[in-house]
């Protein structure tokens, strides 16, 4: 399976899980919705394990790649923790379905998956302070908290947000995270 159609299983692997949850995963399910035969799966994805975990790497890529788009460069290395954290409070916005599930999945199931998060939130997202003292992390991480917590309200309710609200709420939110603590 050439590199396109790999990705090709991986894009209908995610729509299977935005629709019907990560249960609803399987060799055949991710084939016809490809339109690629089972064999061509297995040999990329050797067991629905793998396919699962490229599916987290893949998903957990995606939204990297909205960070890296957010700064305007292709590392993180050399950015200041106020420039990481307001990226990722705008790149958590927007959430799917597909997201929430992968993300609780490798929270709570998924060893390996959740190793592949957490590189992306170590990269990223402001880190537990390790002294209550310390205004400046405890600002940003107040400001994580925030944003994850707005990611879950969003893939939660039955209703989006309106754009102008979201946008407002945002830049609060990265306002609060770069304002002094009082």
């Amino acid at each position: 399976m050439r590199e396109s159609k790999r990705e090709a299983a991986l894009e209908a692997a995610k729509r299977i899980v935005q629709r019907e949850g990560v249960t609803a995963l399987s060799y055949e399910a991710v084939a016809a919705e490809a339109a690629l035969t089972k064999g061509g799966l297995l040999y990329h994805f050797p067991s629905r394990e793998d396919l699962l975990l490229a599916l987290h790497q893949y998903v957990a890529d995606q939204w990297e790649q909205c960070m890296v788009r957010e700064v305007g460069q292709d590392t993180v290395t050399g950015l200041d923790e106020d420039t990481r954290t307001a990226a990722y409070v705008r790149a958590s916005q927007n959430p799917d379905r597909a997201e929430l599930l992968l993300t609780l999945e490798a929270a709570t199931q998924n060893t390996a998956a959740n190793q592949v998060w957490n590189g992306v939130y170590q990269r990223w997202a402001a880190q537990e302070p390790t002294a209550a003292e310390d205004d400046e992390a405890v600002r940003r991480f107040i400001a994580r908290l925030a944003a994850d917590g707005l990611w879950f309200y969003e893939s939660i309710a039955d209703s989006e947000l309106r754009p102008e609200v979201r946008a407002r709420l945002v830049e609060e939110i990265i306002a609060l995270g770069q304002e002094p603590i009082p």
